[in-house]
């Protein structure tokens, strides 16, 4: 066992993490870095997982964060294959797998998340699939290409494998307690515009419905039965029924948790044990952008801007988040979608542009305030949801003009 000190110890191997380091030394931390990741690479873009990656598009190099010559040369250490087993945040002191004794002076906890796995029976067969790294993703593409999928969940992961897969000659079905994909989040108008994009592709969505059991053979799956009685034929199937905070490190240092499950931190992303920060999946932090209500979001953006935010506060920079939350979505080349919010509950939409064209915004409002935006193909309009959404101004009779394609959104 060996026993060393470093200045800022970053515990978890994702992008919050890979952006934390870059904006520490970038804001002139002269100090020395450690950051120590369980997985078997440094930290990569998630997104092309379910994407550009897993379609053979794009390669691990190409999703890599950052390439292990810039750590090298940022004098930034970067383990990988490692785990912090124990935190003690009164002695300062981190327990990696390696049997190091890391005393740190400043951490940041990034252990993300974990997808939610389904109890149900026959949930222990051969070709059940869920979707969170390069190997999830390799096994995907090899087991299920070309072959007849059932896809479990309406929302992000399930809508792109299905997307990805058909492109690489599956026959997919979706399976979803939704009465249409993505409609939790963006509403039923949205939901059927991108519904149909999945269909027009050959993706069956069998919405309104939940999975009650999985049947095989010879310890493989072969068919999925719904709750509403369907029997559908699979030779592979894909869950993608949400995450859940990796947390175990942080409840067993007693750091508070927070209503969601996440790890709670204030406006700056700070614990209650100074010098220890949270970013990403994990975080729940205080948004000033939403008034102060807490949020925990599991997405790119926010965890690369957390990441920096992280940073600037333990470099004693007393920056709050202020980034509105934004969010992406690709269904292989047939759409791009833009959201930022988010919106938890709103009292009506207004659309801007034509939903017929593909080309629309959806405006979630409530309290006659922007709560969150859509785009489709309207890029453009999100600059000004995002700013109207950070200022809580009460729209008035500017609500109507949202959907008006001759107002100008900047008078608005």
């Amino acid at each position: 066992m060996s026993d060393r000190q470093v200045d800022y110890l970053l515990i978890g191997g994702g992008l919050a993490s890979g952006n934390c380091a870059r904006w520490l030394r970038e804001s002139g931390a002269d100090g020395s870095i450690l950051l120590v990741g369980r997985e078997l690479d440094l930290p990569y873009d998630r997104p092309p997982c379910s994407k550009g990656y897993l379609r053979g598009k794009e390669s691990r190099e190409d999703t890599l964060f950052r390439g292990a010559d810039w750590y090298e040369d940022q004098g930034i250490e970067a383990l990988t294959r490692t785990s912090v087993m124990k935190l003690d945040t009164a002695a300062r002191t981190a327990s990696l797998s390696t049997k190091d004794v890391i005393t740190f002076d400043k951490a940041l906890l990034a252990t993300g998340a974990g997808v939610r796995r389904l109890n149900v029976a026959g949930s222990d067969l051969e070709g059940i699939h869920y979707l969170r790294t390069f190997g999830n993703s390799d096994a995907i593409r090899d087991d299920a290409a070309g072959k007849r999928v059932v896809l479990i969940g309406g929302s992000y992961i399930a809508s792109e494998v299905a997307a990805s897969l058909i492109e690489l000659g599956s026959s997919c079905t979706m399976v979803m307690i939704e009465p249409v994909p993505l409609s939790r989040g963006f509403g039923i108008e949205a939901g059927r515009f991108l519904h149909d994009r999945l269909a027009e592709h050959g993706i069956t969505v069998c919405g309104d419905d939940e999975l009650d059991r999985f049947e095989g053979a010879d310890g493989r799956v072969t068919r999925v039965i719904t709750k509403r009685g369907r029997e559908l034929e699979a030779d592979a199937v894909v869950i993608g029924v949400g995450a859940a905070p990796d947390v175990t490190l942080a409840r067993n240092a007693g750091l508070e948790l927070g209503e969601t499950g996440g790890v709670h931190v204030d406006s700056r992303l700070q614990t209650g044990v100074p010098g220890i920060f949270a970013a990403g999946d994990v975080a729940e932090y205080e948004s000033v952008v939403h008034g102060g209500r807490s949020l925990r979001i599991e997405h790119w953006d926010v965890a690369f801007s957390q990441g920096r935010t992280a940073a600037l506060n333990m470099l004693g920079r007393d920056q709050p988040h202020d980034v509105v939350p934004y969010f992406f979505s690709d269904l292989s080349d047939w759409v791009s979608l833009e959201y930022v919010g988010p919106a938890f509950d709103w009292e009506e939409e207004v659309i801007r542009g034509s939903v017929d064209d593909g080309k629309f915004s959806v405006w979630y409002l409530k309290d006659g305030r922007v709560a969150g935006a859509l785009s489709i193909g309207r890029s453009e309009d999100l600059m000004h949801a995002a700013r109207l959404l950070a200022s809580g101004a009460e729209l008035g009779g500017g609500a109507a003009q949202l959907g008006d394609l001759s107002t100008d959104l900047s008078s608005v």
